[in-house]
């Protein structure tokens, strides 16, 4: 049987509300052992931690602060806050990052915001949840820098170039696909062929981007399947053994216990 974690998901997300319990029995039924809940905000953070610990050994959950809300969230106050969500079992921090595709802050906000968290994780010794997008000079020198510090993180949804994927992983960071990677546009296995076996991870980033053949529908864990499925075709793979490892990655990056997941 086909088994992976789903290692981003914002089941936090309002989308969720009305059917929650179902599409996480649904999660189960297609072979999801755990899924890492993630806070991009304060709010959605608390909304994580409070799914988590209803689910203890199912769900896990991280806390950050997105580049889309860093005009409003680079404060210091707003430091202390993702400091308790963090406090409440966080396993990662993040979701953070830069985006200057929709430049929804400045860049130099995005990036004091960013640095401020990396400094958050290699404090506490946690992962970090790092979303980039169009800002590959800026990510490449931060995550660099961050990796000779110890600091380990994701690069999640992953649809960049390959020398950013390669910087990361020279500095010990994971690389994360989506169902971006089912789509009909999408045009480079050679990248999901680069990523060494142990560095692999996979996500659903529900509620957004379902894969194939669910597109235009709201997206939810189980569809994990998918994504892993066309990793093992792009791969040469058995899709077992590609779900099988980008579980025990996710257990690995993540520091979930052993005994708590399946």
């Amino acid at each position: 049987m086909l088994e992976f974690i789903d290692s981003h998901a914002h089941l936090a997300d309002p989308a969720f509300d009305p059917d929650r319990d179902a599409v996480l029995a649904r999660a189960i039924e297609a072979g999801t052992k755990a899924i890492i809940c993630i806070g991009e905000s304060i709010e959605a953070s608390r909304r994580s931690a409070t799914l988590a610990a209803a689910q203890p050994g199912f769900l896990w959950f991280t806390a950050g602060l997105h580049p889309h809300d860093a005009a409003r969230t680079s404060s210091i106050e707003n430091l202390a806050e993702l400091g308790d969500c963090l406090d409440a079992g966080a396993v990662a921090v993040g979701e953070c990052g830069l985006d200057y595709h929709y430049d929804n802050a400045p860049r130099d906000v995005q990036r004091k915001l960013f640095a401020m968290q990396l400094a958050l994780a290699a404090d506490r010794k946690l992962p970090v949840v790092v979303h980039t997008r169009d800002a590959e000079d800026d990510t490449r020198e931060m995550v660099a820098e961050a990796g000779r510090g110890g600091v380990r993180g994701v690069l999640h949804c992953y649809t960049g170039s390959h020398a950013l994927a390669e910087v990361a992983i020279e500095h010990g960071w994971y690389i994360s696909f989506s169902g971006i990677v089912t789509f009909p546009k999408w045009a480079d296995n050679d990248l999901l062929r680069l990523v060494p076996p142990d560095r692999l991870l996979a996500e659903s980033d529900s509620p957004y981007l379902a894969p194939v053949p669910h597109r235009g529908r709201r997206n939810e864990p189980a569809w994990v399947a998918a994504v892993v499925a066309h990793l093992a075709v792009a791969r040469e793979e058995a899709v077992e053994d590609v779900g099988r490892r980008v579980h025990d990655n996710a257990r690995q990056f993540f520091g979930l216990a052993s005994s708590a997941v399946g």
